[in-house]
């Protein structure tokens, strides 16, 4: 008897500051806190943010975990000795929904990283988060998305 499907349940992001980071990709991709790990009031304490966070989508959404590390290489990528290791690929629709998210990205504190925004075959921008992370906006073809 096989077992049964492995499910994706969480990317999980490393960082040296995770509340920051938790909420650049909260404000970028409009996902929500679960439960208990929303940012404390102003004045108080931050005990979640100093450990474990995760961020939620809609019901099947993806989720999005962050942990505190004491150390972390930022990426060097495109060039230099320390690669991506990991990255996230966000889609858009249309040219017009990059150019907004260009902007939103930048916005929010994302770095660009690289510029691809004239490719014929497949717009895009690769960017580095706050916490160094490489993630990508593109133009997602419907037929290989």
């Amino acid at each position: 008897m096989s077992p049964g499907p492995l499910t994706v349940r969480s990317v999980v992001l490393d960082s040296t500051d995770i509340r920051p980071l938790a909420e650049f990709y909260r404000q970028l991709l409009g996902l929500v806190y679960r439960s208990g790990d929303e940012p404390p009031r102003p004045g108080e304490p931050d005990s979640q943010g100093s450990d474990w966070l995760v961020l939620r989508g809609g019901e099947g959404g993806v989720q999005l975990a962050f942990q505190q590390v004491d150390s972390l290489p930022e990426a060097t990528w495109p060039e230099g000795p320390v690669p991506q290791q990991l990255h996230l690929d966000l889609t858009v629709a249309t040219i017009a929904d990059l150019d907004a998210h260009h902007e939103r990205a930048l916005a929010l504190g994302a770095r660009l990283l690289l510029d691809r925004y004239d490719d014929p075959d497949e717009p895009l921008y690769v960017y580095a988060d706050p916490a160094g992370h490489p993630f990508c906006i593109f133009v997602a073809d419907p037929l290989t998305a």
